[in-house]
């Protein structure tokens, strides 16, 4: 059974003329005059779509990875520290968990060029001009 939101919904949608109305806290509604459309205000011309994405995606860069390298490498080093065993000397744990930063910088800074492609491509496809 649809609920009292869906009725009006629907009761909404099948009226021979779309009227604007304003819905209070009680759930009467109030009609209003047409709002003016595609009006221009102080000189400023409005977007005709909105976008899509939400935020820009910035181009990928060294230092973006140095500062993601910077917060993940001490949790790095914790990890291989408590998984590794007792029987591992300091040496080789500190060995593993600088090789697996030296892997992890280079695999960073590929995913930022890989999302920074795609989002581009996105965003030229979403605007027409791809």
């Amino acid at each position: 059974m649809p609920s009292r939101k869906q009725r009006r919904r629907r009761e909404k949608l099948q009226r021979h003329e779309y009227e604007y109305v304003i819905e209070t806290e009680d759930g009467e509604e109030i009609p209003i005059e047409k709002p003016v459309e595609n009006e221009k205000r102080d000189g400023k011309s409005q977007r005709a779509t909105p976008r899509r994405g939400g935020r820009d995606i910035p181009k990928p860069s060294m230092a973006r990875v140095a500062k993601r390298t910077a917060l993940f490498a001490p949790l790095i080093v914790v990890v291989v520290w408590v998984f590794s065993s007792s029987a591992v000397s300091t040496t080789a744990r500190v060995l593993n968990a600088v090789a697996l930063i030296a892997f992890f910088i280079p695999f960073s800074y590929l995913v930022d060029v890989l999302m920074y492609r795609v989002f581009s491509k996105r965003q030229q496809r979403g605007s027409g001009t791809g």
